[in-house]
């Protein structure tokens, strides 16, 4: 039997959690997209005449990156109404810059995006633990039940990954081909990220209130 689309939150017996496997695909489609139409930009321009109407390849990508971020959006909030507020966030970015993009004709901010999102983020959460609240608590607090000192030690680590992917997005878009840094956009950031956030289990198992209790029963 396949696995459900969304399942109850135990914590919130009104809230419905996304499978986590939908929940990767919706996160992961529109990079998808944009790399596919980046990559084959002139094939879908001369098959679909109105998308050539906004320029190169990347212009393309970034039209159709926004349709699909759109429509990610859209289906998470009609499976579970309510969006995340980090992919909301950045949602909100992708068509600031994203429309920028297109109506100045320039890639600068599309290429600064994840630059932006990134800084975000990190000065987000770097700034809460300057004034004691660990903030990443807030938003993993139903996946993770961690104790104060664990909340701390993955908001700083957390808030400092942040700010490195975007050291590292503003010099790949710097110093290398729009192709290689939409392909390191795609491809990269996400192993980059998946390795970090496996790294960070034995913190949040040592710190596990779940794991406490047990260790003290």
């Amino acid at each position: 039997m396949s696995e459900p689309v969304f399942e109850r939150d135990p914590s919130d017996p009104k809230r419905r959690e996304m499978n986590p496997l939908l929940k990767l695909a919706l996160e992961l489609g529109p990079l998808v997209v944009f790399f596919f139409a980046n990559s084959r930009g002139e094939w879908l321009a001369a098959r679909f005449p109105a998308l050539a109407d906004l320029g190169g390849p990347l212009f393309i990508a970034t039209g159709l990156f926004m349709a699909a971020t759109a429509i990610a959006l859209g289906v998470s909030w009609l499976l579970v109404r309510t969006l995340p507020i980090m992919p909301l966030i950045s949602g909100v970015i992708v068509f600031v810059f994203g429309g920028l993009t297109l109506w100045l004709h320039d890639e600068t901010f599309i290429k600064m995006k994840p630059t932006i999102v990134n800084t975000l983020f990190g000065v987000i959460l770097l700034g809460g633990l300057v004034f004691g609240k660990s903030l990443l608590g807030y938003v993993f607090d139903s996946a993770f039940r961690l104790d104060a000192e664990g909340w701390r030690k993955l908001t700083l680590r957390w808030g400092l990954f942040f700010i490195f992917l975007a050291v590292v997005n503003e010099a790949v878009w710097r110093m290398f081909s729009t192709d290689t840094w939409v392909a390191f956009k795609v491809w990269g950031i996400m192993p980059i990220t998946l390795v970090f956030t496996m790294s960070q289990m034995p913190l949040i198992m040592k710190h596990s209130l779940e794991e406490a209790g047990s260790k003290s029963g």
